[in-house]
């Protein structure tokens, strides 16, 4: 059956900014370099957290690696879509914004990764700090919001004005996030016994957090003060790397060392702690 004019013209199209996207990404080595970084750092953590969990037994212990191996994996894809042009698309920017007129290059590959990734993080840091059930999904509820609300904001191009009101609601959202990680989260890891662990992870995790809106409003998408795409990349790039695979190596180790710790928890999911009818 011939292809309707149409669909061949939106095929046209779509291969055509690919393939923009992908010249535009391979002609910046500044930008193709925070990306590659990445791929390698991401599949070398793989094959790193496989062998750390290669004795993990307990149930428990079993599904906070598997939502740890979860992280490197979504980003090796997530790099890989960036590098190939796939999730990279180029916008004008609305009036009123540094740049109006001109077409932005916008990696929204990235909240895409994010709206995958950070879940997995929230969840691991869940189960090693025993939450229950409803605060867990509430809090990875509000994550997801941030993330989609932030690639509305990175995407809006009708009004300048509503760009930040999506900035807004995000970090509204985030607020959530981190109310929940500094307060009640932290509590229940003191009752669990895991608060030296869940501390150093949600220290990182909250500093390294903050950085992304912050890195949004002074780049490209937000006041444009820092105008280059390829130095934005890499702010996103190292951020990553430290909130990611440092973090997932990091809890790895413990959880290796700690299994019977981890397994006595009973918080969220349903879990059950030894002798417990």
């Amino acid at each position: 059956m011939p292809t309707p004019p149409l669909t061949r013209g939106l095929d046209v199209l779509l291969q055509a900014t690919q393939a923009d996207a992908l010249s535009a990404v391979r002609s910046d080595p500044l930008l193709s370099s925070s990306l590659w970084i990445n791929v390698a750092l991401a599949g070398l953590s793989i094959l790193l957290f496989v062998y750390m969990g290669r004795n993990v037994t307990s149930e428990r212990a079993k599904l906070v690696w598997g939502a740890t191996l979860m992280i490197p994996l979504v980003s090796i894809s997530s790099y890989l879509a960036l590098l190939s042009g796939l999730t990279v698309g180029f916008i004008e920017m609305p009036a009123g914004h540094a740049l109006a007129g001109q077409e932005v290059m916008s990696q929204w590959g990235r909240y895409l990764t994010w709206t995958l990734s950070t879940p997995m993080i929230l969840l691991a840091l869940g189960l090693v700090a025993d939450v229950d059930t409803g605060s867990l999904l509430t809090v990875i509820a509000a994550d997801i919001a941030m993330c989609v609300t932030g690639l509305a904001a990175a995407l809006t191009t009708s009004s300048y004005l509503f760009r930040w009101a999506f900035y807004a609601v995000s970090c509204t959202f985030f607020l959530v996030v981190l109310y929940a990680l500094l307060t009640e989260w932290a509590a229940s890891a003191t009752a669990a016994g895991t608060d030296e662990i869940f501390g150093t992870l949600r220290a990182l995790t909250v500093v390294l957090w903050l950085g992304y809106p912050i890195i949004w409003a002074v780049g490209v998408e937000g006041l444009a003060l820092v105008g280059s795409v390829g130095l934005t990349s890499w702010g996103y790039s190292i951020l990553d790397v430290f909130a990611k695979y440092v973090f997932s190596f990091l809890l790895l180790r413990w959880v290796a060392a700690n299994e019977g710790v981890v397994s006595a928890t009973r918080g969220a999911l349903g879990g059950t702690a030894p002798g417990d009818d």
